[in-house]
């Protein structure tokens, strides 16, 4: 679930006493954090899974500081509590260089959730769709991204692959046990195991960005796995949970939903020790990953650190600190990524410093190339407009430096750069 700059609750959460709601109340206003907040407010629901609020929910089973920002048309039906979302961009793409293009496309997602009180616990269905697809199998220009195939034949180099139409299609349960500890099972289809921090188009130290991370296959590219299974434990601020999925990373035909054994596992732990500070660290044994390397396998390692919290009256600042490895059978690449964004008032400010060690970007028919050290540096902000009650329309720009070693200049024309304008739609 997505949460941004739009909502925040108004009182502080007693962790040891904050119970779900039998019926839950419905807000359809946004509140303002309290400045210099030490304790963390209290948001209108608990979260699906746990006795906490419900701004510590982000990506599949993954979390944030409490104190970070939600927002969301909400409604109730009966018994149902609904919840939606929409944020769409209209994006310029340039690329500078012999490896470089430019490109239009539209990128984003479309979010609703269903959530009602069952027994002792809670039941949630959560959808998300996405219009990567319409951009075409080959995705949109981005020096130094790689991952997944093109048509099933090629790699993609230099370019960051679309998204499947269906980003998730899951359902939940968690059982309260007493006090503020819970037992929760999560599956999708697609869905996002118990790996790495919430995917990037949740965090909130870069949402507003609409380019992807080039460390996105090391931190969190398993956020769409067609086939997860996850269960878990809370107990107050600390969650473990463990999941067992479809370890292949999704094929060229973005329209469709796939199939295959649940035949990979991860492990995560997460603590969230004050409300403007969630950490996390994981493992995943993926099984044949690659769609052009089926006989290999892939260990990945991560932790992570996200700190939130308000500045002035309506403002915020939030800033996450990755490391992601990727091991084989015989080498290992690490990757890492600094990104901090502050929004104040109708103003987003965001950036981001990412650092990986990558063997894909001379492969060539599933065969892996010499390992390189490339890194890239990329700033931007966004200026909304308030249109209508719970939309805004706005327009950003960003400016991204890319840095190759001496060896790959020669193909990138030097130490290249690239640079997006973009118009963004959001109604919540």
């Amino acid at each position: 679930m997505e949460h941004d700059a739009d909502s925040t609750p108004e009182a502080e959460t007693d962790h040891s006493q904050h119970q779900t709601p039998a019926e839950p109340t419905v807000d359809h206003g946004a509140h303002a954090m309290p400045e210099g907040e030490d304790t963390p407010p209290e948001h209108d629901m608990t979260g699906a899974l746990g006795a906490y609020p419900l701004s510590r929910e982000a990506s599949g089973t993954a979390w944030q500081p409490d104190a970070s920002r939600h927002g969301g048309l909400h409604a109730s039906a009966g018994e149902w509590m609904l919840m939606g979302h929409l944020a769409l961009s209209a994006v310029y793409d340039w690329q500078q260089g012999p490896r470089g293009d430019e490109m239009g496309f539209v990128a984003g997602m479309a979010m609703g959730m269903a959530r009602r009180e069952l027994g002792n616990g809670t039941l949630q269905f959560r959808a998300m769709l996405s219009p990567d697809p319409l951009m075409g199998k080959r995705g949109y220009p981005l020096h130094l991204a790689s991952g997944e195939t093109a048509d099933g034949v090629s790699p993609l180099v230099d370019r960051q692959h679309p998204h499947d139409l269906f980003m998730e299609l899951s359902a939940s349960y968690s059982l309260r046990l007493g006090g503020d500890a819970s037992a929760f099972v999560y599956a999708g289809l697609p869905g996002e195991p118990a790996f790495g921090p919430p995917a990037f188009m949740h965090r909130m130290s870069i949402l507003d960005s609409p380019e992807a991370p080039i460390t996105h296959h090391w931190l969190d590219s398993t956020h769409i796995t067609f086939g997860v299974v996850t269960a878990g434990v809370i107990a107050g601020d600390f969650k473990l949970e463990a999941s067992r999925f479809n370890g292949r990373e999704p094929d060229e035909h973005r329209y469709d939903i796939e199939t295959g054994p649940l035949d990979s596992t991860a492990v995560r732990v997460a603590w969230n020790p004050t409300p403007h500070l969630s950490l996390q660290a994981s493992w995943a044994r993926l099984i044949s990953p690659e769609q052009l390397a089926p006989d290999e396998n892939s260990t990945r390692w991560s932790a992570s650190a996200i700190y939130t919290r308000p500045v002035g009256e309506d403002g915020w600042w939030s800033t996450t600190l990755a490391w992601g490895r990727r091991s084989g059978d015989h080498e290992q690449f690490d990757a890492f990524a600094l990104e901090s964004a502050v929004g104040l008032g109708l103003w987003t400010m965001f950036g981001r410093a990412e650092l990986t060690e990558n063997n894909e970007l001379l492969s060539s028919d599933g065969h892996h190339g010499p390992t390189f050290r490339v890194g890239k540096v990329s700033l931007g902000a966004i200026r909304d407009f308030e249109v209508a009650e719970q939309v805004r329309l706005g327009i950003g720009a960003l400016y991204g430096r890319n840095f190759v070693p001496r060896t790959l200049e020669p193909l990138y024309a030097g130490d290249p750069a690239g640079a997006m304008a973009f118009v963004r739609l959001r109604i919540e």
